[in-house]
C-alpha cells in the first residue's frame, strides 16, 4: 500500500541541522501518524506521499517550508507573576537557556526559551527551536495501512478525545504550564532531549506550526 490520505504510516528517520544529527528514531521505536490529517509538517508529508514500505527518502526543507524564520515579535517580556504556581514564583525554572511550556491565548502549549531574567520580568523566546533552520531529513518507510474509523475519530493514540484542564488549579495566571508531553498529559510542553523531534503523538519537530 502507498502512503495517501488517512493511511497510518510507520517510519524511521534522522534529522540533520547545521551538520549535526539533532533527532532520530529507529526501527525499534518508529514514528507513527495518520497521513493527511495535519500531524506533521505539510512539506514533510508531501515529500513522502505515494511511498511504500521499504522506500527510503532523503530531502531538505527550507526554513519557509519548516518553521519559518525567527520572528522578533515572538520574543516577549513577561511579568514574573506569569510563572506563579500556588502563589509562588517558580524561580528554579527561570534560568536563561531553560525551556518552559507556556500557554497561548487559545489554550495551546508553546515551548518558550528563557532569554533573560530581571528583577520583575522574564524575556521569553517563543520561536520554535527550529525557526530559521534548514532541515535535512533521511529515513525509511516501514509500514503503511488504512486507518480505522475509530483512529480517524479518536486519533491514532486517542489524542482527539483527551480532556485538558490547563489553566486550572496550579497553573497560576495561565502563563507557565508545566507537565509532560502530550502522550503523558495535555499540558505537555513538547519533548525533552532524546525524544522524537517528529513525535507522532507529541509536539515534535515535524509538527505544523502553532
Amino acid at each position: 500500500m502507498k502512503i495517501g490520505k488517512n493511511t497510518v504510516v510507520e517510519l524511521c528517520y534522522e534529522l540533520e541541522v547545521d551538520g549535526e544529527i539533532v533527532d532520530k528514531t529507529g526501527k525499534e521505536r518508529p514514528l507513527d501518524y495518520i497521513h493527511g490529517t495535519g500531524n506533521l509538517l505539510p512539506k514533510f508529508e508531501e515529500n513522502i506521499e505515494g511511498m511504500e514500505p521499504g522506500s527510503k527518502f532523503s530531502f531538505t526543507l527550507t526554513p519557509e517550508e519548516g518553521y519559518g524564520e525567527v520572528d522578533p515579535n515572538r520574543i516577549i517580556d513577561l511579568p514574573k507573576e506569569a510563572f506563579e504556581v500556588n502563589g509562588k514564583i517558580q524561580e528554579q525554572l527561570l534560568v536563561p537557556g531553560n525551556t518552559i511550556p507556556m500557554l497561548n491565548g487559545m489554550g495551546g502549549v508553546v515551548p518558550g526559551k528563557v532569554v533573560e531574567v530581571s528583577e520583575k520580568t522574564v524575556k521569553m523566546d517563543l520561536n520554535s527551536p527550529m525557526a530559521g533552520k534548514t532541515l535535512n531529513f533521511s529515513g525509511e518507510i516501514l509500514t503503511v495501512r488504512e486507518a480505522t474509523e475509530q483512529e480517524l475519530h479518536d486519533g491514532l493514540h486517542g489524542e482527539y478525545v483527551h480532556t485538558c484542564h490547563c489553566g486550572g488549579e496550579g497553573h497560576g495566571n495561565g502563563g507557565c504550564c508545566g507537565g509532560h508531553g502530550e502522550s503523558d498529559g495535555c499540558c505537555g510542553g513538547g519533548h525533552g532531549e532524546g525524544e522524537s523531534c517528529c513525535g507522532g503523538h507529541g509536539d515534535g519537530c515535524c509538527h505544523g506550526n502553532e
